[in-house]
């Protein structure tokens, strides 16, 4: 019997629902409970796949092919619990249901509406693809009073009077803003956020409160009084140093045990929190500190390497280190040597991009990592431009280039036209949408026997998640290995490049693939931990 935790946010948008709701999921895991995490998201997109990475951060992609809500990576890193195609939807994608529908006549003539036919819809997604989990945790993307979100609120809702009480509970983040000049932290923007929530018809059962400092028993049961829950029913959501402190944390302010007390179970007992504990200890006490910049283009929303900053963290993790991340506009490489910011360095990694824009700068970061022997990681779009720097200064290539860059002689990196996935083949012209048309998804990769990925990964069959419509051309990988670059990672069928290295180099690894979307603070991702080894080697070498 699955249980049903609705989780909404109030009073300002980015308060970390998307964090509560995983923290949450956490610490019911440790309580020995099987839990699944799912995202509603307003937006009109049918997923966040087409949207710039600066407009709603990272695209997070899953096993089975879908382009998700960042929220899903939290979801993914808290739990280890892989997310699914089903756990993300918009409103986007429950019109396009309703509106085919209607198309093939499957409403028999009747008027659609938004109530009956999209509610019935948002609800079919919530309680689809469930088998034995013990609770769902389903976030409600916006701030209520959103236009976008009404929807999302009326179908759980209608949850809660279906499943009652036993199987439902409705969780309310809220914020709690201290007032410098009056010298206290204020309640009032809480109060009226629950009855905003009132005014849909649903009464919070616990609320989550974020204070930057702790929140005084007098105002608990003042929120408590105005908001119509029990006392022990507002949790503080305290400000922490790193996020994975957030389930100690929770915890400590009794979160786990009020969400077992209200469902009737046994909530007596200390749950083993032992793995929250040792990574936070080694988040907050390394033993040493490594630079490492990350040259892309979309600097001014680190939500759009969200999943790739963690990634690096649990490198660090892993080898008792704190690693410290300068971002750095690609574009800024194309006006002013590269060494002059990058000397210092004890690592550079290049990520995943799209477009023309950067390309050039981040050719020539990659250039000085090679020269001078600087760990470089280069993922999807990194290692693109790693083969067309080889190919131009080492195999003598000099107008090599990406076709996504327009025509060009040398298409060392050209549009994927067609490959396997699962018994059939997909294929993909230049005028395809841009929606949707992908190498996206899980995907096996064969490791060359020898070679240093062999050897980090420990296995000579590996899959990882993609997303990318271009790929390095088959036909240029004779002349670059003869130059010296090792193809060390190839499709099963010999016709896709998946990963490059440079054997005579310290660290010099490209990968076609997204290795950070697979990486977790208490399972870090085995190329993560050998590029920041790496970087700590260089660094007692700088």
């Amino acid at each position: 019997m699955t249980r049903f935790i609705f989780i909404t946010g109030g009073v300002v948008s980015s308060l970390g629902k998307g964090l509560a709701a995983a923290a949450l999921g956490a610490l019911l895991q440790a309580r020995g409970y099987r839990v699944r995490l799912r995202k509603l998201d307003p937006y009109l997109n049918v997923d966040p796949g087409t949207m710039s990475p600066l407009q709603h951060g990272e695209v997070y992609v899953t096993d089975d092919g879908a382009e998700t809500d960042l929220d899903l990576g939290h979801y993914e890193r808290f739990t280890g619990v892989a997310s699914r195609r089903s756990d993300n939807v918009t409103t986007g994608r429950i019109y396009s249901t309703v509106i085919g529908r209607e198309r093939r006549g499957d409403y028999l003539g009747a008027t659609v509406q938004v109530i009956p036919h999209v509610t019935d819809t948002i609800k079919a997604f919530i309680a689809a693809d469930l088998t034995e989990e013990d609770f769902l945790l389903c976030e409600i993307g916006g701030t209520v009073g959103d236009i976008e979100s009404l929807p999302f609120l009326e179908a759980i809702r209608q949850m809660g009077n279906e499943l009652g009480p036993t199987r439902s509970m409705f969780l309310h983040l809220t914020l709690l803003p201290y007032i410098p000049s009056a010298g206290e932290l204020k309640t009032k923007p809480t109060q009226h956020s629950v009855k905003e929530l009132l005014s849909v018809g649903i009464q919070p059962n616990l609320l989550l409160c974020r204070s930057d400092r702790p929140i005084p028993s007098s105002e608990r049961r003042k929120i408590a009084l105005f908001c119509n829950v029990r006392e022990e029913a507002v949790i503080p959501a305290l400000d922490v140093e790193t996020i994975y402190r957030v389930p100690l944390s929770y915890h400590a302010e009794g979160l786990d045990v009020q969400v077992c007390r209200y469902f009737g179970l046994a909530s007596d007992f200390e749950p083993d929190l032992s793995v929250w504990r040792n990574v936070t200890d080694r988040v907050l006490q390394p033993e040493g500190e490594v630079i490492v910049a990350v040259v892309g283009k979309y600097m001014k929303l680190r939500d759009s390497y969200k999943s790739l900053a963690e990634a690096l963290t649990h490198g660090g993790i892993a080898n008792s280190v704190r690693v410290r991340l300068e971002w750095i506009d690609a574009e800024l490489f194309e006006r002013e040597e590269a060494g002059r910011h990058l000397s210092h360095v004890h690592g550079i990694l290049v990520p995943g991009g799209f477009g023309e824009r950067g390309a050039e700068g981040k050719i020539k970061a990659i250039r000085f990592a090679r020269e001078q022997r600087v760990p470089y990681f280069g993922i999807c779009f990194g290692m693109q431009m790693a083969v067309i720097e080889a190919a131009r200064h080492l195999a003598g290539l000099e107008n090599a280039a990406s076709s996504e860059f327009g025509p060009t002689a040398e298409p060392v990196v050209g549009l994927m036209t067609e490959w396997y996935k699962g018994e059939g083949v997909e294929r993909r012209a230049n005028d395809s949408d841009l929606g949707g048309t992908m190498r996206v998804g899980a995907y096996p990769c064969c490791l060359t026997p020898g070679s240093r990925v062999r050897a980090i990964y420990g296995i000579e069959h590996i899959s990882e998640r993609h997303r990318h419509r271009y790929e390095v051309n088959i036909t240029y990988c004779e002349s670059l290995q003869a130059a010296g670059v090792v193809f060390s990672g190839l499709s099963p069928d010999g016709v896709l490049p998946e990963i490059i290295e440079l054997p005579h180099h310290p660290w010099f690894i490209g990968v076609q693939f997204h290795p950070e979307l697979k990486s977790k603070p208490f399972e870090p991702h085995p190329l993560f931990v050998s590029f920041i080894r790496a970087a700590l080697e260089q660094s007692r070498l700088v």
